[in-house]
Protein backbone atom coordinates (compact mmCIF):
# COMPACT_ATOMS: atom_id res chain seq x y z
CA UNK A 1 0.00 0.00 0.00
CA UNK A 2 2.93 2.30 0.88
CA UNK A 3 4.37 2.15 -2.88
CA UNK A 4 1.25 2.72 -4.48
CA UNK A 5 0.81 5.62 -2.54
CA UNK A 6 4.25 6.66 -3.44
CA UNK A 7 4.34 5.83 -6.57
CA UNK A 8 0.81 8.26 -7.50
CA UNK A 9 1.57 10.71 -5.45
CA UNK A 10 5.01 11.14 -7.34
CA UNK A 11 3.02 10.47 -10.85
CA UNK A 12 0.83 13.66 -9.63
CA UNK A 13 3.89 15.84 -8.65
CA UNK A 14 5.14 14.92 -11.96
CA UNK A 15 2.14 15.77 -14.26
CA UNK A 16 1.75 18.95 -12.13
CA UNK A 17 5.60 20.22 -12.92
CA UNK A 18 4.92 19.26 -16.88
CA UNK A 19 1.86 21.54 -16.76
CA UNK A 20 3.35 24.44 -15.16
CA UNK A 21 6.54 24.71 -16.96
CA UNK A 22 4.52 24.13 -20.64
CA UNK A 23 2.23 27.02 -18.69
CA UNK A 24 4.94 29.24 -17.93
CA UNK A 25 6.58 28.59 -21.31
CA UNK A 26 3.37 29.90 -22.90
CA UNK A 27 2.89 33.39 -20.80
CA UNK A 28 6.57 33.90 -21.16
CA UNK A 29 6.51 33.59 -25.01
CA UNK A 30 7.36 36.68 -26.37
CA UNK A 31 5.36 35.93 -29.77
CA UNK A 32 2.51 37.77 -30.83
CA UNK A 33 -0.46 37.17 -32.65
CA UNK A 34 -0.12 38.86 -35.25
CA UNK A 35 3.33 37.57 -35.69
CA UNK A 36 2.49 33.95 -34.68
CA UNK A 37 -0.27 33.93 -37.45
CA UNK A 38 2.33 35.78 -40.73
CA UNK A 39 4.39 32.99 -39.69
CA UNK A 40 2.22 30.28 -39.09
CA UNK A 41 0.76 31.31 -43.33
CA UNK A 42 3.57 32.01 -45.78
CA UNK A 43 2.68 34.75 -48.36
CA UNK A 44 0.85 33.24 -51.45
CA UNK A 45 1.84 34.73 -54.62
CA UNK A 46 -0.74 35.24 -56.79
CA UNK A 47 -0.67 35.87 -60.71
CA UNK A 48 -3.02 37.08 -62.96
CA UNK A 49 -3.04 34.90 -65.83
CA UNK A 50 -1.87 38.01 -69.09
CA UNK A 51 -4.09 38.26 -71.38
CA UNK A 52 -2.81 38.03 -75.10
Amino acid sequence: MKFETLMLQSFFAAGLLVCFLTLGAMLTSHATVATTLAASHAPVAVTAPSAG
